[in-house]
């Protein structure tokens, strides 16, 4: 499908969706995200993808945010509704099969940091900054940003960011534990490729149920969660992979993964 706001390539095994509206700093509007999910299900169903690298067009920004444009004049049932559509295509982003690594190149504000933590990882160049800056315009987080950043940061750090809007750069989103790795911009989206294709060498059913077990579990007690666990285990048990895995490792070679 051709998309407006969209870029879609797939380099291997490897997709690259990026968010392309640098003149807006790749703000999401209602039509961006109704874009983004209809790739979500075209990616999700190709099974020739095995990770999904999310992106921003240009060096600026990642996703500078929701389009206050758009937003300012919303009453509360359109306001309700926007959200809405956000939660669900981000939630859709977290559920699809494939790991998603947000490759976050510059501004990752409001809904560019819910979009960055709807993903599996987080990456970000050395110019990042990440905040939920919604209360300086009268707004709370309205696509899962109240959930998702206490979640990955704790209770504490999230009510600080949430209450004050203040914006932090890359170095401290490592520090509280926001992104996973730091690089200069310039080497971002080769580290982002790197850290893709290490990931799609793996047992693809394993990758995608780990996935799987990873964010329903985190919605479950843990009897419950552990039980999941068991069952995604079993199922890896009846795979090719499973075999070719195990049978590599006792003849100390390296695995050929075939997806089976």
């Amino acid at each position: 499908m051709k998309y407006t706001n969209l870029l879609l390539e797939q380099i291997g095994a490897i997709a690259i969706l990026t968010i392309n509206r640098p003149k807006a700093l790749n703000a999401l509007n209602s039509d961006t995200l109704s874009e983004l999910s209809t790739a979500i299900d075209e990616l999700g169903m190709n099974s020739s993808v095995k990770v999904v690298v999310l992106t921003g067009s240009g060096e600026k920004a990642f996703v500078a945010g929701a389009d206050i444009s758009q937003m300012k004049d919303f009453n509360s049932l359109e306001g309700r509704r926007f959200a809405q559509l956000g939660q669900a295509t981000f939630r859709k982003l977290e559920l699809m099969p494939q790991p998603v690594i947000a490759a976050v190149n510059g501004f990752a504000l409001g809904g560019g940091c819910e979009l960055a933590m709807a993903c599996d990882l987080r990456i970000a160049s050395d110019n990042a900054k990440f905040g939920q800056p919604e209360v300086t315009l009268g707004i709370t987080a309205g696509f899962g940003g109240t959930q998702r950043l206490p979640r990955l940061v704790g209770t504490g750090i999230a009510s600080e960011l949430l209450f004050t809007g203040d914006i932090i750069d890359a170095n401290e989103a490592y520090r509280i534990g926001l992104v996973n790795r730091v690089y200069p911009l310039n080497a971002l989206k080769e580290e982002a490729l790197k850290l893709a294709n290490h990931i799609a060498g793996r047992a693809p059913a394993a990758v995608q149920l780990s996935k799987s077990a990873i964010q329903r579990g985190g919605n479950m007690d843990l009897d419950s969660a552990q039980a999941y666990e068991a069952e995604v285990f079993g199922l890896t048990c009846s795979t090719q992979d499973q075999k070719e895995g195990c049978t590599a490792f006792l003849e100390k070679r390296k695995p050929i993964f075939e997806g089976r």
